[in-house]
């Protein structure tokens, strides 16, 4: 039915729910504006999201409030140091049925659901942390020789704590990898800290309505996917990721000295689905480079995997996504049209 609607008019009614979404959580958040923005990207992507910064910041509160207005089931997993994979997928228990007969069954865990938060993730080992792998790459699980389909829409947002804080753990490479985008949570201004006063110490807390369900989340996904994104976008992306490899002839100095590891091609399909969520939102039927470059810090600050003179100068991977955008001018994607 929805081929039969003009691809203008789907379009349309794509900011339009997404516009709406945003305004439900932002009647419940004060501020945080770039990790809604963010948060809004990821869901309608498919993808899943990292978010570094101190506690109390509101995160929790986020992602409930995205699974009300969505109608959609939610968990939070704290992690810690003794937390196991099966305390997240869940294991196989022993159970008796009325005539004494026991047999084997699966019980879930709190992966089973449609919104995962898995918070101060860097806190639990990383064989829990590669527990997500799986769910996070292909929305399944596997226990002993059996898989399991995750719910859809599946999405996991996690928080972590800044890496010299006591008691973290880094994330492993293959993991930071599988989140779309990376923001950074920041405290509130003097302004900010006044509106959150307002709504939670006087009358009754505002609460987000339910605006979309499920599937039209999938419906949204799905049109995200058959918009196109232009020769140009793609080889602006690509220009980007392979300039993030250290033994790249276009890399800049920088990231030949201090990068171990560059960008992945999902890299580079984290700047087309940002860039093209950032076009219909400003209401454009296609993204331009522009709208690469605008999505480039959230997409590759945590896959330029900083080599040991990086990590003992204390590197920032923005200035490196900063050299990459320098670097990677129209003039060089340019010079790559056949």
């Amino acid at each position: 039915m929805s081929e039969s609607i003009p691809i203008e008019k789907q379009l349309s009614d794509f900011r339009r729910d997404l516009e709406t979404l945003g305004q439900e959580l932002r009647k419940v958040i004060v501020g945080q504006d770039e990790v809604i923005e963010g948060l809004l990207t990821t869901v309608v992507v498919g993808g899943h999201l990292l978010i570094e910064g101190v506690p109390g910041l509101g995160k929790t509160v986020l992602v409930q409030t995205l699974a009300d207005a969505l109608q959609l089931t939610f968990q939070r997993i704290q992690f810690t140091p003794d937390l196991m994979p099966a305390d997240l997928i869940g294991t196989h228990v022993v159970m008796e049925n009325a005539q004494g007969r026991r047999t084997f069954e699966f019980q879930k865990g709190p992966l089973f659901s449609h919104l995962i938060l898995a918070d101060h993730i860097n806190r639990g080992l990383p064989k829990t942390q590669s527990a997500l792998l799986e769910a996070m790459e292909g929305s399944e699980v596997t226990v002993s020789h059996e898989s399991f389909t995750l719910p859809q829409p599946f999405f996991l947002m996690a928080t972590q704590n800044p890496m010299d804080t006591e008691g973290a753990f880094p994330l492993p490479e293959p993991e930071l990898d599988r989140f779309l985008l990376k923001l950074y949570s920041v405290p509130p201004t003097e302004d900010e800290l006044e509106q959150i006063l307002q709504r939670t110490t006087e009358g009754e807390p505002a609460e987000a309505r339910k605006v979309l369900d499920g599937k039209r989340l999938l419906e949204m996904r799905e049109l995200l996917r058959k918009t196109p994104a232009g020769v140009g976008v793609r080889r602006r992306a690509a220009a980007l990721c392979a300039a993030s490899q250290p033994a790249s002839a276009g890399a800049p100095e920088m990231v030949r000295r201090y990068v171990r590891y560059g960008a992945s091609p999902r890299g580079a399909q984290a700047l087309v689905h940002g860039a093209k969520v950032r076009a219909v939102m400003a209401g454009r039927s296609s993204p331009t480079e522009d709208d690469v470059h605008a999505v480039a810090h959230p997409a590759l600050r945590h896959r330029l995997l900083l080599n040991y003179e990086g990590q003992a100068e204390g590197i920032d991977p923005d200035r490196l996504v900063d050299g990459l955008l320098e670097a990677v001018g129209a003039g060089a994607v340019a010079a790559q049209a056949p």
